[in-house]
């Protein structure tokens, strides 16, 4: 009875660190490549998370998750149903000088 009582124990505790290990899973959308966020996100292959990467090579750093609805192919039920597996880093695009405002070098004195 105590084995019994052990390895239900034991595959209990297996399954809990398996389902917590998934659950921590999360994708930056703004870090990612294209095989991790395929490899996390539901509903999201191969050409999805390559339209995703390509939008933001194009476009910069997502702002928002909800702007991934922005990228060909994926709409807001899909963002929605990957909420919880995505999150926007710091990483921001960046800084352009406004037009005609560019620096330019100065001579040494």
């Amino acid at each position: 009875m105590k084995s019994f009582a052990m390895s239900l124990k034991s595959l209990l505790l297996l399954l809990a660190l398996a389902f917590t290990a998934h659950a921590a899973d999360k994708v930056d959308i703004n870090t990612a490549s294209a095989e991790e966020m395929d490899r996390v996100l539901v509903n999201i292959g191969p050409s999805k998370a390559s339209a995703i990467v390509k939008y933001r090579q194009e476009n910069g750093p997502f702002k928002s998750v909800e702007e991934l609805a922005l990228v060909n192919g994926i709409g807001m039920k899909t963002v929605e149903r990957n909420r919880d597996l995505m999150e926007v880093g710091a990483r921001m695009a960046p800084a352009k000088p406004a037009k005609g405002t560019e620096l330019k070098s100065v001579g040494r004195r």
